[in-house]
């Protein structure tokens, strides 16, 4: 075992993985990371605690990982290229790791123009493909970049994105096996919502035989309204929502559109979980954490299977 992690645990034991996701305050109040964990604890099995998410400042995802850690939570801690140089991100890991971590996932962030500071100096020293590199040789080899011996390497389960919706297409699977080759353990996707195009990159990357060498999470994000859809579809980068997504939400009463939402995502994760080459479902509520419990229990994923 790579690091002993719940997630990692729940992934070898051939049990269907269910993450969620849980976004830091733009504050310090420690209460609003503790509400939000005690609508997921118990019902995911490792909660991504995002790093600045699209480049806005909050509180950082190591601190919010902590609070987590202290509410029973597993936090699969996100650390973006975008603000750190590799100094800083060596020392992240490891205080990470010795503050008990032991799921990372390697990102390169929202470029800061779409954020609230985009005159900020992204930093980029490495790219997620390096990060991915640098924290399987701290593990496997006990090494830092520079070449120089770490006394007590940080045994994490390293994770990674995948966009199977970005240009070009035929792309992306191989963008998959460079991040499998760079050495990650597990990916976790964009959200899905042309399930067509997804089945064709799950059926390019089974028939690479990627799947067999990583755990892929299907990205699940369940819409709150037509507005969000639409802002989806035309204003985010390599999100793909076609049209009958949209056209059955404005089918539905104005007060019921959320509910419908719902549906469409409890569907996608039934999809899911007999779909070969799928291990998991990560589930993005944005800002909808109390709706997390209601999602799992009507998709069929509680309880969860406890693997000591």
């Amino acid at each position: 075992m790579k690091s002993g992690s719940n997630l990692e645990k729940i992934l070898l034991a051939g049990h269907f993985a269910f993450t969620g996701e849980l976004g830091p305050p733009r504050g310090s109040d420690a209460d609003e990371v503790r509400k939000k964990a005690g609508y997921l604890k118990g019902i995911v099995d490792a909660v991504n605690i995002t790093d600045n998410q699209t480049a806005v400042v909050r509180m950082s995802s190591w601190a919010a990982s902590l609070i987590a850690l202290q509410e029973g939570l597993e936090p699969n801690y996100q650390m973006v290229c975008r603000d750190r140089n590799r100094l800083a991100m060596q020392a992240d890991i490891l205080g990470a790791y010795a503050l008990g971590i032991r799921n990372m996932l390697c990102l390169s962030g929202d470029h800061m123009k779409f954020g609230d500071h985009p005159n900020a100096k992204g930093v980029f020293d490495i790219d997620s493909m390096q990060l991915i590199q640098t924290v399987k040789r701290m593990r496997d080899e006990g090494k830092f970049l520079s070449g120089a011996d770490i006394e007590h390497p940080p045994k994490i389960f390293i994770g990674a994105a995948s966009n199977p919706f970005a240009d070009p297409f035929e792309w992306r699977v191989h963008r998959l096996a460079k991040k499998i080759a760079a050495g990650v353990d597990f990916i976790q996707t964009q959200c899905i919502y042309n399930m067509e195009k997804f089945r064709k990159f799950i059926q390019m990357a089974n028939d690479m035989g990627l799947t067999e060498k990583v755990y892929i999470l299907a990205g699940v994000t369940p819409m709150k309204s037509v507005g969000m859809a639409n802002y989806m579809k035309n204003k985010v980068p390599g999100m793909d929502v076609p049209d009958e997504i949209i056209k059955r939400l404005k089918g539905v009463e104005k007060g019921k559109v959320a509910e419908e939402g719902i549906k469409i995502a409890c569907e996608q994760i039934e999809e899911f979980k007999s779909m070969r080459g799928v291990a998991g479902v990560h589930l993005m509520a944005i800002e909808w954490e109390h709706k997390v419990p209601e999602i799992a229990e009507r998709a069929g994923m509680l309880p969860r299977p406890r693997v000591d």
